[in-house]
């Protein structure tokens, strides 16, 4: 019973720090979002979150609030203390100073240079739990632990669509399938991400300027990327060029149009496909990508189940047609028991348009 009630109380505690460190989701890249509890005689006596690269870490915060008190309490943290040096001390260090007698946390740090600070402090003589509500914690870090876990960004498919599930007409026409408050909504999206990916079709149809409006950015805004078999002839009204934020063309096949784009501003990179592309982002820090592209560049990342999340804005108006552009605009499945499917799926209306989000599960090859 007592070992039950202990289990409880890390649980609560463990949701407290998790909350403390949405505070820090978007304010930390490249760093992780960590909230960080010290309890002591069953209250806390101090709490923090990390509030941006360079700044004291969480657990850092709540040891310097707590004080004496935290001699021989317990601290609750949402990932695993650091065991390295980067931009601070290690916090293994200053937990051990700190006299603490029990740490919990729910994330194992992924970032090899950093990890390992559980073991640590258990070859230090502190009692650690680890792995307490670690799916709840890994979801407000899900960049970051793609990166680095995976290897590649966390993907966010978007798209506005008709009811029928088109993108465009088949003249490729699609401004405006959603509306303003839609649209809105897109680029408070957009600004919490690193990257906005379209295809070079995408480019040569709408001209999109890739960039972030009606929204404030917590961080540089995000890198404009566009992806194709080969560098498109430039024009100079293209706003991809305007300068108004970094801009990056992806290629699989060299060409004589590649100099012109570099002229301009926009870094051209040479790439074997999207897997490459996604591996280079991750290395500029790019973590967590936006996938704005048309129908066929969807259903490359879908058929070869990169797309992590989707976010879909459906206007009430049909556009029908067998050539008109759809969201899978590819193969596709053959049965329904291979389809992806939506999870923690959140609908929002956003006036006469419905707002559908939720993370993409695929099913086991």
């Amino acid at each position: 019973m007592a070992e039950e009630k202990k289990k409880i109380s890390d649980e609560a505690c463990m949701r407290l720090a998790i909350r403390l460190a949405s505070n820090g989701i978007g304010r930390t890249h490249p760093n992780p979002a960590v909230g960080s509890l010290v309890v002591a005689g069953g209250k806390a006596v101090g709490q923090g979150w990390h509030k941006g690269p360079g700044q004291p870490h969480a657990e850092i915060e709540a040891l310097i609030q707590a004080g004496e008190r935290a001699r021989g309490a317990t601290l609750y943290v949402s990932m695993e203390p650091c065991a390295a040096k980067g931009r601070t001390p290690p916090c293994t260090e200053a937990i051990l100073r700190a006299g603490i007698a029990r740490v919990v946390f729910a994330s194992s740090d992924p970032n090899p240079k950093m990890s390992g600070g559980g073991e640590w402090l258990k070859a230090h003589a502190v009692d650690v739990r680890a792995g307490v509500l670690e799916a709840a914690a890994d979801a407000i870090n899900r960049p970051f632990m793609y990166a680095h876990r995976l290897g590649r960004p966390y993907v966010i498919a978007k798209a506005a669509m008709s009811l029928d599930g088109k993108l465009a007409t088949r003249r490729m026409h699609s401004q405006w399938i959603s509306n303003e408050l839609s649209r809105q909504h897109a680029h408070a999206l957009r600004a919490e991400c690193h990257a906005i990916l379209i295809g070079s079709g995408t480019l040569k149809m709408d001209n999109a300027s890739l960039t972030v409006r009606h929204a404030p950015m917590a961080g540089r805004p995000p890198l404009r990327v566009i992806f194709g078999s080969n560098a498109p002839p430039f024009r100079a009204e293209y706003k991809l060029a305007d300068g108004s934020a970094p801009a990056r063309m992806y290629v699989c096949h060299e060409n004589r149009h590649m100099l012109d784009w570099q002229n301009a501003g926009v870094d051209v990179v040479r790439v074997d496909g999207i897997v490459p592309m996604l591996r280079h982002l991750v290395a500029d820090h790019r973590w967590q990508l936006l996938l704005e592209g048309g129908g066929s560049l969807h259903a490359s990342f879908l058929e070869a189940k990169l797309s992590d999340e989707m976010v879909l804005y459906q206007a009430p108006i049909l556009i029908g047609g067998s050539d008109a552009i759809s969201l899978w605009h590819g193969t596709g499945i053959d049965v329904i028991g291979n389809a992806p499917r939506l999870v923690d799926v959140q609908r929002q209306m956003l006036g006469e348009d419905q707002m559908i989000r939720g993370r993409i599960v695929y099913p086991e090859d």
